[in-house]
């Protein structure tokens, strides 16, 4: 954005000295620079509402954490595997859960001289740690249940079902409350894992019948391989969006080639250069483009209409320069 700066301070001299040669272009350039920042400081995602997801990631906090108590303790007296590797797993969630609300609040803080998007970076950053948590999870579920498996243990098959079947109610409530507000990707990221989660308490009950009616106890480190399989899966898309936002990459549900086909079929518009999306956080995208205006005195009415649409699009942060075809720029240092 120092680059952006240098431009407009530039272009405002140039206005100031030569306003007689390049009056109307210049102009525009001006005018829209004002209105983002305008439109900066007083647009936000308000469909999200921060007492409520707080109030929702609370609740899921400590339903989990009492669960996780309870399904260590069982496992422990129950020498299962499946059940203390779910547990591990489950308490990675609480911390999932919990970054997840710290995220929530950091996208919402205001911006400041020196961090002019507020802190709101800071939740993409959180889902990365979130999938690295949950990769460390994974490799100690893995570690355990070979171990398990190298060194069998008698487990109580009853104990295991029980337990699991009441994981399935509490990681599925879990999933329900966070399935009707994924409003970006660390909720999102909670649901799909508490999701799994609940496939995998299934999947244990099944090991606990097995193992209640055949004495085969092998199953249950076989269930924790399996468990860590799932996990992995669903944490891997997670890891590489989480990645890839971090680096100011396009967002995977927006199309750059796509929006500028759409900002091109705007009435006055004849070309789109110079484009840059990324994202501000897990929930806003910004985006910067050079636009070339067929008549000047349609400025007002185009940057309305190319705000509209591109936050109709999810883009709710853009700078727009507009040009006139005599003052077009069509190099980098423009």
């Amino acid at each position: 954005m120092r680059h952006k700066s240098a431009i407009f301070a530039a272009k405002l001299k140039t206005y100031n000295t030569m306003q007689h040669h390049h009056s109307p272009a210049d102009s525009a350039t001006l005018h829209t620079h004002h209105d983002h920042h305008n439109h900066h400081g007083h647009h936000h995602h308000h469909h999200v509402d921060p007492t409520q997801m707080g109030t929702v990631y609370i609740v899921a906090i400590v339903i989990n954490l009492l669960f996780v108590a309870a399904e260590t303790v069982a496992g422990l007296i129950g020498h299962s595997m499946g059940l203390l590797s779910d547990a591990g797993h489950n308490l990675s969630d609480v911390f999932c859960l919990l970054l997840a609300m710290v995220a929530l609040k950091l996208s919402q803080t205001h911006a400041t001289k020196r961090f002019t998007y507020g802190y709101r970076k800071s939740s993409i950053l959180i889902s990365l740690l979130n999938a690295i948590i949950l990769l460390v999870a994974v490799g100690g579920i893995v570690v355990e249940s070979l171990r398990k498996i190298s060194q069998p243990a008698s487990v109580d098959g009853t104990l295991v079902t029980w337990t699991a079947a009441a994981a399935i109610v509490v990681n599925g409530f879990t999933a329900w409350m966070l399935s009707r507000r994924q409003h970006d990707i660390n909720t999102r990221g909670a649901f799909l894992h508490m999701l799994a989660d609940t496939l995998v308490s299934a999947a244990v009950v099944v090991s606990g019948i097995v193992i209640t009616h055949t004495g085969w106890t092998l199953i249950d480190p076989i269930m924790g391989l399996v468990i860590a399989a799932v996990i992995l899966v669903s944490t891997w898309q997670l890891l590489s969006e989480s990645l890839r936002m971090s680096v100011d990459a396009v967002p995977e549900d927006i199309d750059p080639d796509a929006i500028v086909a759409l900002m091109r079929q705007t009435d006055g518009v004849l070309d789109i250069h110079h484009l840059h999306i990324w994202p501000i956080s897990t929930t806003e995208t910004a985006l910067t483009a050079h636009v070339v205006i067929a008549d000047s005195s349609q400025l007002d009415s185009i940057t309305h209409a190319l705000k509209t649409l591109l936050a109709a699009q999810g883009i709710a942060h853009s700078t727009l320069e507009l040009e006139t075809p005599a003052s077009h720029c069509d190099h980098h240092d423009c």
